[in-house]
């Protein structure tokens, strides 16, 4: 590539921190090593225009897990684990809204809720409320989850809602242009389209290749997610998700943040519109993918669930649809860690990057220090 002297200089020599990956993780990772080490040079690398898998793309659910979640998690998890989960996604929402300011993440606190479609697992999880609850109280110093009557008169559910009141919403959009606002103003380069195709530790540095140019930096930070496994041998699969938004309508009564089918659907309401998104579970195989894309399948179904069960009354149109890559695998907690002397990686956040994105951002960061 035709670099000059100048953008070598001022880019790509005497690089302490490099950074892969310009989401959530990555971003609050930089902050968290600027502030630790204020002469550092650090340096993001992001191989879209705008920080590509899940980040700018999610559906801005400010969320722990839903009641049925909760339950399912218990199935291949212990107490411990499932409450050491919970515990970690609220201190993470409470770090985010603390680095960020509320007003600058559009955050808003209009409860979840949670929608059956399946008797007999509703009336397990109406049963076990008072258990989940319990298990919870440490962290909310109350009950999470109460049960409230179809106000918003949804069809084809079950009667009743499971309401979590300390449930909120963010505009992913002006969270992520925030924190790349602080990012910024903290003297951190940035640096977008460049793609980093693989990295090799020398004695006392990294040598880092990407599309763009090669380079050393002293350390090198992953923080990919859903594209982990590009760079990495690590269990972390990709993990698609499909979202489709309305266009505007009048009068929209529905408020809040809303689950369906143990989580894998969920909407809410964002200026006047329904963000609807989820399906994964009708085609796990096709959605464990890194291309971004919709299929029929889900979009069918998508727009099923939005005109027969959300909206039935009300006429609407499908305005857009994209979709956003997670990253997931067996075990729910965030794989944070040393991979060799001079690398670390902070990836796998389980569809969880709102509420974790901000802490496994910092202690990836922290690793540096162990």
């Amino acid at each position: 590539m035709n670099f000059s002297y100048w953008e070598l200089k001022e880019w790509f020599s005497n690089v302490d921190f490099t950074i892969v990956g310009s989401g959530i993780v990555g971003l609050s990772c930089a902050l968290e090593l600027k502030k630790k080490h204020p002469k550092a040079n650090v340096l993001i690398l992001e191989k879209g225009m705008l920080p590509q898998g899940a980040s700018s793309k999610n559906a801005g659910f400010a969320c722990f897990g839903s009641l049925s979640e909760i339950i399912d998690d218990l199935k291949s998890h212990t107490e411990e684990e499932v409450f050491n989960l919970v515990k970690k996604r609220w201190e993470g929402l409470q770090l985010l809204r603390q680095n960020l300011g509320d007003k600058n993440i559009g955050f808003q606190q209009n409860k979840g809720f949670e929608l059956f479609n399946d008797n007999n697992f509703y009336n397990e999880c109406l049963s076990r409320k008072e258990e989940i609850n319990s298990l919870l109280k440490p962290i909310f110093k109350g009950n999470v989850f109460s049960i409230s009557e179809n106000t918003f008169n949804f069809k084809n559910i079950e009667p009743n809602y499971a309401v979590n009141k300390f449930e909120g919403q963010i505009d992913t959009g002006k969270m992520v242009s925030e924190l790349l606002l602080k990012v910024q103003k903290a003297g951190i380069k940035i640096l977008n389209n460049v793609s980093v195709e693989n990295f090799e530790e020398n004695s006392e540095s990294i040598s880092v290749k990407t599309n763009q140019i090669e380079f050393n930096t002293n350390k090198l930070f992953v923080a990919t997610n859903g594209f982990a496994t590009q760079l990495l041998k690590e269990d972390v699969q990709p993990a698609r998700a499909q979202v489709i938004i309305t266009k505007p309508i009048k009068k929209l009564h529905i408020k809040g943040t809303f689950h369906l089918d143990k989580g894998y659907y969920y909407f809410r309401n964002i200026d006047n519109r329904i963000l609807f998104g989820g399906g994964r579970n009708l085609d796990f195989i096709t959605e464990e993918t890194t291309e971004f894309g919709k299929t029929e399948i889900i979009q069918n179904s998508l727009k099923t669930i939005l005109k027969e069960t959300i909206l039935p009354n009300t006429p609407f149109e499908i305005e857009h649809s994209w979709s956003g890559i997670m990253g997931v695998g067996n075990q729910k907690k965030a794989i944070v860690k040393q991979l060799f002397n001079n690398v670390f990686c902070g990836v796998r956040l389980g569809g969880m990057g709102v509420a974790i994105g901000s802490l496994v951002g910092k202690e990836l960061a922290e690793l540096l220090d162990e």
